[in-house]
């Protein structure tokens, strides 16, 4: 089959190679399956540099999120076993890691739905407690994991104010549903959140960028707001002032999705079911901008980690259609 691996940290246009090798063989409790569809995230690009929280052996192949096919003919989706991972023919997954596509999304839709909608899930519902009829502000909205948490919140009945860098972007955050979007680079966040919500600022902050942008959070969050952090795409990961959290009354809340997988693992079934239904209803798709040969893979990838990218972009083996 053919795989795309790397062999050395780096950036992944460098170090991702496209090779022919052989078929992963599953060991106890894991499944081969056929890729259909593979999603490309940020981690893929933090697993190429060497950045992420798993270091798998070299050499491995990246693509943590997936559409696949078991041996039976199910279609299925899946977070792949590393060194095994998506941009292949072939992957390998834990039996437990394996759910059932929804059949109201395509492959590629269906490839995408997986991470970045759990974690949305988690963040918003678990540790936020997103209320209906709350002023929900999404960082980075026109993104893969922005753009799910904008929906999640729109379907949760929240008003959603999405925080975009440059035109094209923001023309995507209306498209996919924010009430008001904020142009990071033309317009000041703090003062156009009290503006659109009477001073009183969002009752809930979804941060998948850290950096500057949870400093601008933490001046335009409510009485009793939350501050999710969910990521750092931004690459510095702040120091929040305890004192000025305290002093405003809000609090800053974490989201490991992946802890769900190993603590609550009936949880992501839960919310996967949710997310089904949700997706059936079409109060959720996710953003799928490209459709990407195989050919071009550690390209897309090399494109999520530039930051360039809106919604999703998903790798499609080669002879799979979606």
């Amino acid at each position: 089959m053919q795989a795309w691996r790397v062999h050395r940290n780096g950036e992944p246009g460098e170090v991702m190679r496209l090779e022919e090798t052989g078929r992963p063989k599953p060991g106890e409790g894991q499944v081969l399956l056929r890729v259909r569809a593979a999603n490309v995230n940020f981690p893929d690009a933090l697993l190429c540099r060497g950045h992420y929280q798993v270091t798998p052996p070299l050499p491995f192949t990246p693509g943590v999120e997936l559409c696949g096919e078991t041996e039976d003919g199910r279609r299925v989706i899946a977070t792949p076993a590393l060194p095994y991972g998506g941009f292949a023919e072939y992957a390998v997954a834990d039996e437990a890691a394996v759910l059932p596509a929804p059949d109201s999304l395509d492959d590629a839709e269906a490839a995408a739905l997986h991470i970045g909608y759990q974690t949305g899930w988690f963040g918003l519902h678990r540790r936020a407690d997103l209320q209906e009829g709350e002023t929900l502000l999404v960082h980075a909205a026109s993104g893969g994991v922005g753009s799910a948490a904008v929906q999640l919140g729109k379907a949760a009945g929240a008003r959603v104010i999405g925080v975009v860098g440059g035109p094209e972007k923001a023309a995507v955050a209306r498209e996919i549903g924010c009430d008001l979007v904020i142009d990071r680079h033309a317009d000041d966040i703090v003062a156009a959140v009290k503006d659109a919500t009477g001073g009183r600022g969002a009752d809930v902050v979804y941060d998948p960028v850290g950096g500057d942008a949870y400093g601008k959070s933490a001046k335009c969050v409510a009485f009793e707001g939350r501050i999710v952090v969910v990521g750092f795409a931004s690459g510095t990961i702040p120091s929040p002032a305890l004192n000025h959290a305290l002093v405003k009354n809000y609090s800053i809340v974490g989201l490991h999705w992946g802890l769900y997988n190993q603590r609550d693992p009936r949880a992501v079934l839960r919310c996967h079911e949710t997310l089904t239904g949700l997706a059936a209803k079409g109060l959720i798709r996710p953003l799928v901008s490209d459709r990407v040969p195989f050919e071009n893979a550690a390209g897309a990838v090399q494109r999520v980690a530039d930051g360039t990218t809106t919604g999703r972009l998903v790798v499609l083996p080669g002879g799979v259609g979606a």
